[in-house]
């Protein structure tokens, strides 16, 4: 006997395809990014000098995405691949920085 999925064509392939997650939003990649720096200080990974850096640059990224947003009543293609550019420096640096050699002292 012939099976019904062999009738319609396309059937097994729509079904076997693996459906991709969308791109993470700006919004997501800020709290993950977030999340990484608080998870590098409660495990040592960070120094404190560290930390006050990486927070700085995610501040002054953070400033220019609300500029960005306020200016023109939202995003343009170009400000958002800019930001998502800067963002994936940033989390570079955040994973290079959180598995360097230098660790935080103990917390007592």
């Amino acid at each position: 006997m012939i099976s019904a999925a062999l009738l319609v064509p396309g059937t097994c392939a729509q079904q076997a395809t693996p459906q991709k997650d969308p791109p993470p939003t700006i919004r997501q990649r800020q709290k993950r990014q977030q999340k990484g720096i608080g998870e590098g200080v409660a495990s040592g990974q960070l120094t404190p000098a560290e930390t006050k850096r990486l927070e700085q640059k995610e501040a002054q990224l953070n400033r220019e995405i609300r500029r960005d947003r306020r200016d023109g009543g939202g995003l343009t293609k170009k400000e958002r691949a800019k930001i998502q550019q800067k963002q994936d420096r940033l989390s570079k640096e955040i994973y290079k920085e959180k598995h360097g050699q230098q660790t935080a002292p103990p917390k007592e």
